[in-house]
């Protein structure tokens, strides 16, 4: 990501959440679900954490690689709030240019149009970065310390709740594209970039849930 990252992670817990509860319309749900996946990015940062030395020798390599990997995708969520802040204010301002003349509602729609794209841009990086975390966690899964193996099934869930979440914001920056073709396409991409996330959570679920009943047998 190339997005110049502001100091919204650098808020505490509490302020976030009073500022994301206010009747102001940043942080929103694009930046709401962007934190989702960088929390399921800690949990199973951590998990491969705890995967790691002498009784995990065999694992260790891949779940070092995995925190390395899973730390770039905290930094692109953090990434991804802030530019669907940047996002938001782009579009305010597109629609606040004049329309007074018709040169001035070219100017204006070609703006909304770009600031449009944006929107929907960034929304669908999150569900690549959520896609591509989901792989790695459903690979590691299988060999996950069992003693904090729910930590990599709930970090799991909340990558596909973000997917999800950016989904949404999707949707409802596509209703309002007047390009059809562009709003199909973008449609496509996205429908099968959720479908891999549920695919993907499911199937790290499903090993974080065997292997805790294996455990309590």
């Amino acid at each position: 990501m190339t997005t110049a990252r502001g100091d919204m992670f650098d808020r505490t817990i509490r302020s976030f959440l009073d500022e994301a509860g206010a009747a102001t319309p940043t942080p929103g749900g694009g930046s709401v679900a962007a934190l989702a996946g960088a929390l399921g990015a800690a949990m199973v940062s951590m998990t491969a954490g705890f995967t790691q030395g002498a009784k995990f020798a065999a694992a260790e390599p891949a779940m070092k690689d995995a925190v390395a990997r899973l730390q770039g995708w905290t930094r692109d969520c953090e990434d991804l709030l802030e530019a669907d802040i940047v996002s938001f204010d782009r579009y305010m301002a597109a629609l606040k240019l004049p329309k007074a003349t018709e040169e001035e509602k070219s100017v204006r729609g070609e703006a909304l149009h770009a600031a449009s794209l944006q929107a929907i841009e960034v929304p669908l990086g999150l569900m690549r970065v959520c896609r591509d975390a989901l792989k790695l966690t459903a690979d590691i899964a299988s060999s996950a310390n069992p003693n904090v193996v729910s930590d990599l099934g709930i970090g799991a869930i909340l990558f596909e709740a973000s997917a999800n979440s950016a989904y949404l914001t999707v949707e409802i920056n596509l209703a309002g594209l007047k390009d059809e073709e562009a709003a199909k396409r973008y449609d496509a991409l996205a429908t099968g970039l959720l479908q891999e996330c549920a695919e993907r959570k499911h199937a790290a679920v499903g090993a974080v849930r065997g292997i805790i009943w294996k455990g309590s047998r």
